[in-house]
């Protein structure tokens, strides 16, 4: 069987680039979630990653582009990683459990875009906003379509509100505890999370 290399930039120009736009997105999600959208400028955000303000133009074509990047990153991101949960054979309560392992691990990581997607979704352009719209809502389907065989007497329309009920534990907590004195490790915090979130939504 032939194998495969994976594709990447031709050149050292090339890469430098591919670099700076994954330091950008980075920067972006920490600055916004940190000051929102209106509170960071074009010098803000090449400061960051240590170009001037205009150049961020030669990677975005303004800064709602670079937002929505962040944000379609992102869920693009849920949307791969979860197919590739669900892809593996097994009964619904392992996959419901390695769902929920693979959106926790997500919110620990990216607290920072789970913030600035709360904060600032309504900023992005039409089209971004119709994307990422789509593929979160592609996203909600692989939840709801393991809750249905978890629980086959409930609707859909209930299982969407777990499913999104399951989000809402897990996305909101990784911003709060930090704020808590003798904040446990993210492993601990990453089984207490499961645990809950597992608890509420295999429940009968």
């Amino acid at each position: 069987m032939a194998t495969h290399t994976p594709i990447e930039p031709a050149t050292g120009r090339d890469r430098a680039k591919a670099e700076r736009y994954d330091a950008l997105l980075q920067e972006a999600a920490r600055l916004f979630a940190a000051h929102g959208f209106d509170g960071v400028s074009l010098e803000d955000l090449g400061a960051a990653v240590g170009i001037t303000g205009p150049a961020v133009y030669r990677h975005f074509s303004s800064k709602k582009a670079l937002l929505g990047a962040v944000l379609r990153r992102a869920s693009e991101g849920l949307l791969t990683g979860g197919r590739r949960v669900v892809a593996v054979d097994g009964e619904p309560v392992a996959q419901l459990r390695d769902l929920i392992d693979f959106h926790v691990e997500f919110a620990l990581a990216d607290a920072d875009v789970i913030r600035v997607h709360d904060r600032d979704l309504a900023r992005l352009s039409d089209d971004d906003r119709h994307v990422v719209r789509r593929l979160q809502r592609e996203y909600v389907e692989l939840w709801t379509d393991v809750l249905e065989r978890l629980h086959p007497d409930r609707d859909a329309a209930d299982l969407r509100v777990r499913a999104h009920a399951g989000f809402g534990l897990i996305n909101s907590t990784p911003h709060s505890v930090r704020g808590l004195r003798d904040v446990p490790d993210d492993a601990v915090v990453h089984d207490i999370l499961a645990d809950m979130a597992f608890a509420a939504l295999a429940a009968h």
